[in-house]
């Protein structure tokens, strides 16, 4: 046999190009569809910019020479790796094939998933996985397992570094549910998405209890009753362009700016009806969302978890065009009180926004800690001090404005001076004290209200005493707790003029390997 010719040889590219495309065959990308669901590769090209993808490791195949697979080498090992764009940004990306093997992960599938990850590090670029996958590959033993391990130390190295978002676009069991915990975001699509440690069967097996797949770990559960989820998606196209939406607020990596967004909103721009929609009575409620609306650019909020934990919200907006991270307590759920999700919640929110220089803007209206047995046991002050802990640690620019209730330890843990906050304002309804009135007059005065004829009365008129000498913002402005008691609706120039002043802070910390969290 002589020499073949370069048309033999570009012959059989082509060939072992066209058998990657075809992934698990025909008969499997048919049922794929028959699911409702996209292929690999047609997710790649939903999620990047048109013909921006750049394939790697396109003819990788496993090695595994047991149980039967030896005579079964698809090209790609099922996942489908590289790199493209999102509004013209870089991004790395890998993709799970669920017609090759179930989309299984063993040992040349986890290499491939680990070189798009060191690349995405060495490069300085965000990675997005797509998840769908039946597990580990069981006929690859222990390879399969420890290449999950090289992925989750990797994820765990680029925390922090570079944006690692996790798609999860079928079912996800097992161990594999762990690389998506470690990464910043999980997006999951309802009636699609499974995440579980054990599924419905060993439930089942062990505890008696009969549960779906769905209700144990589909979207709706994640995002409204675990928090696993941070956002839920209808479908694949909803949830691809959550993903670009988040990306567009977050820079490439820990060292670069965010993007910047022009904005014909101006900074001086005032809503005289945010004067009507906080209520001057503490006991009553109203949205948090409708007074951030108010006050960012275009009234452009994107929440972050927004089915779980409500009583506090968090996201991302702009403020002249320059992206920030917002916390705010929700006086619509709970009162506004912080409890176990709500300070876990926030907290990770303000550690993500600091490990990539997003300054944090923190509406405060919070009448303490919810109170309860049921919290205490679970943990109210584990969880509780990892908001005191994230606020103490962060180092980018952070305002507040308390826009009414401001009570107790919960008032500490909120951004306050204390704990580091460089701009902290107050509306004039703002009441800033150890206690609510009610609370703290019944304490206060205690004897004079037991010795009086009327007790009722006198309790009331200390209330009163009480609420016109601590409840307001004053007391707080005075020793330098607030730096400016401003009208509601001058809330966003002040957030603009602040952010303006703090965009060249620079704060440094003790050295130390790293802070031990609460845990």
């Amino acid at each position: 046999m002589g020499l073949r010719t370069i048309e033999e040889l570009c012959a059989e590219l082509d060939e072992k190009r066209r058998s990657a495309l075809d992934g698990g065959g025909k008969e499997a990308i048919e049922k794929q569809k028959a699911k409702g669901k996209a292929t690999a590769r047609e997710r790649i090209a939903q999620l990047l910019d048109p013909g921006s993808f750049v394939e790697i490791d396109e003819f990788v195949t496993h090695r595994c020479s047991s149980f039967g697979l030896e005579d079964r080498k698809p090209l790609g090992d099922g996942v489908i790796t590289g790199w493209g764009t999102v509004e013209g940004r870089k991004v790395f990306v890998f993709s799970q094939d669920f017609t090759v093997f179930g989309g299984s992960l063993g040992e040349k599938h986890a290499e491939k998933i680990c070189k798009v990850m060191d690349m995405a590090m060495q490069m300085g670029c965000p990675v997005i996985g797509m998840y769908d996958s039946g597990g580990a590959r069981i006929q690859e033993g222990t390879d399969a397992l420890n290449g999950y391990g090289k992925i989750f130390k990797r994820n765990t190295l680029a925390s922090g570094v570079i944006p690692q978002f996790s798609a999860i676009l079928g079912p996800t069991a097992g161990g594999a549910v762990y690389s998506p915990a470690l990464t910043d975001y999980v997006f999951m699509v309802d009636g699609e998405s499974v995440m579980h440690i054990t599924g419905p069967e060993v439930v089942k097996a062990v505890t008696g209890e009969a549960i779906s797949a769905q209700d144990l770990g589909g979207a709706k559960a994640h995002h409204t009753v675990s928090g696993v989820a941070h956002f839920e998606a209808k479908d694949e196209a909803e949830c691809f362009a959550q993903i670009r939406k988040v990306l567009s607020y977050l820079p490439l990596n820990n060292l670069d700016d965010a993007p910047f967004k022009a904005t014909a909103d101006s900074p001086e721009r005032a809503d005289i009806t945010l004067r009507e929609i906080v209520p001057v009575n503490p006991n009553k409620s109203y949205d948090v969302h409708e007074v951030i609306s108010r006050v960012v650019d275009d009234g452009e909020f994107t929440e972050v978890q927004a089915g779980w934990a409500k009583n506090i919200v968090i996201g991302y907006a702009r403020f002249g065009g320059r992206a920030v991270g917002i916390v705010a307590n929700n006086a619509d759920v709970l009162a506004g009180c912080l409890d176990i999700d709500a300070s876990d919640k926030a907290s990770r929110f303000v550690r993500h926004c600091d490990a990539f220089n997003l300054p944090i803007i923190t509406f405060v209206d919070v009448p303490g800690y919810l109170p309860g047995a049921d919290q205490e046991h679970n943990g109210i002050i584990r969880q509780g001090a990892k908001l005191l802990y994230a606020y103490s640690e962060a180092s980018v620019p952070l305002v507040s404005v308390v826009l009414r209730k401001a009570y107790g330890g919960a008032y500490i843990a909120m951004s306050s001076k204390a704990l580091g906050c460089d701009a902290a304002f107050a509306w004039p309804q703002a009441e800033i004290a150890v206690l609510g009135a009610e609370g703290a007059a019944s304490i206060v005065f205690k004897n004079e209200i037991n010795a009086a004829a009327d007790p009722s009365a006198k309790r009331l008129e200390k209330i009163d005493e009480y609420k016109a000498e601590f409840a307001n913002p004053y007391r707080a402005a005075e020793r330098g707790y607030i730096d400016n008691v401003i009208m509601p609706e001058e809330t966003r120039k002040a957030i603009f003029t602040a952010l303006e002043a703090m965009e060249s802070k620079r704060e440094t910390r003790p050295a130390k390997k790293h802070g031990v969290i609460p845990h």
